[in-house]
């Protein structure tokens, strides 16, 4: 590394973040005026106000817009660059354009990297307790409201509800049938269920056990039993934001999970495992799209570099939620919504270096 790209490099890392430290404070302030009487009227200790969410809060806000922060700090950058004529004089020395985004590339790399790392690893594990600050101390208490419910347990095995009580950790009028191809094997019928803590396993409450053998049927009844079920009340508890609590690994087993059971909201999960994917692309694109735009000496100044340079990074932005949102709705495949906006910000970059003069 020469010494240019180790002063690039290390102007932009600076710059970046400086941009995502002012942001991020920006964001604490207004975030603790919106919240601020939920605070008081749930009596959230202050210690748990600090540490359990504004500690998790601003590394999840930090990687949430880091690609958006990343794109401005390049033109921010750049453009006082230019500004200074610096950049005319870099190229007039015979580097070449592609050169002298190298030490932007490698730095927006490295950004790269440590997001993927930590939107699949560590932010996950802060949003458990972020959340779960929220859950308790901000929004109202839940109480599940689904009904007939219909769950596919095993292969070959389903289970029915009319109702579940979240406080209780019971079900009622519940039903399991185990089919092979379009055959009724056996069914199971109960009353109601109950979730033993200690346990570990469901109670089944006033059963009765329909066998089917060919033309045979025996049923068997009872008063109580323990039985084992693919089944847990966290699949009743509240799913507010689940996706951002869940690391790379816990999401691609609940994806598996509700797949198996044919469940809704599955679209959800997905965005949220391919997103994660787009992100570290994403900040090399509007890295190389910021140097493109404002390499250039403008008569306007480094403010209007930088007031578009926010134009574009908001328009990725909202670009990629009508994205996202069309895909939640089922009508767009959630690969493609989350690859979309890179796709078509790798095509304007590659425009705008064919057709901005340097």
């Amino acid at each position: 590394m020469k010494l240019l790209d180790a002063y690039i490099l290390k102007r932009f890392l600076q710059t970046y973040i400086f941009v995502v430290m002012v942001i991020v404070l920006v964001v604490v302030m207004i975030d603790y005026t919106e919240k601020v009487d939920n605070f008081h009227k749930t009596h959230a200790p202050g210690n748990e106000i600090l540490f359990s969410y504004y500690l998790n809060f601003i590394p999840y806000w930090a990687n949430y817009i880091s690609p958006l922060m990343v794109f401005i700090a390049t033109v921010f950058l750049t453009s006082r660059l230019a500004a200074r004529t610096e950049i005319i004089a870099i190229l007039s020395s015979g580097v070449s354009f592609i050169r002298l985004l190298f030490p932007y590339v490698l730095g927006a790399s490295v950004l790269a990297v440590a997001t993927y790392f930590m939107v699949n690893y560590v932010i996950p594990k802060a949003n458990k307790t972020r959340i779960a600050f929220e859950i308790k101390y901000i929004n109202d208490a839940y109480n599940y409201s689904g009904r007939n419910v219909h769950l596919k347990i095993a292969p070959n095995t389903y289970a029915y509800l009319e109702s579940y009580n979240n406080q209780s950790n019971t079900g009622y009028k519940f039903t399991m049938e185990r089919v092979e191809g379009n055959q009724l094997k056996q069914k199971l019928s109960a009353d109601h269920i109950e979730w033993d803590a200690k346990k570990k396993k469901w109670t089944v409450y006033d059963y009765k056990i329909r066998t089917i053998n060919g033309l045979q049927e025996t049923l068997t009844p009872g008063p109580r039993i323990d039985t084992t079920l693919n089944l847990k009340p966290d699949d009743f508890s509240s799913d507010f934001n689940l996706y951002e609590t869940l690391t790379r690994p816990e999401l691609n087993r609940h994806i598996d999970l509700l797949q198996s059971r044919g469940a809704d909201g599955v679209e959800t999960y997905l965005l949220e495992k391919y997103s994660r994917d787009t992100r570290p692309f994403a900040i090399i694109i509007l890295t190389v799209i910021g140097v493109i735009m404002s390499a250039r000496k403008s008569r306007r100044g480094v403010g209007w570099q930088v007031a578009l340079g926010f134009i574009l990074a908001f328009t990725y932005l909202l670009f990629f939620m009508l994205a996202k949102g069309i895909a939640e709705s089922g009508n767009l495949n959630p690969i493609v919504a989350v690859w979309l906006p890179n796709a078509i910000f790798a095509a304007i970059g590659v425009l705008l270096y064919n057709t901005i003069p340097r």
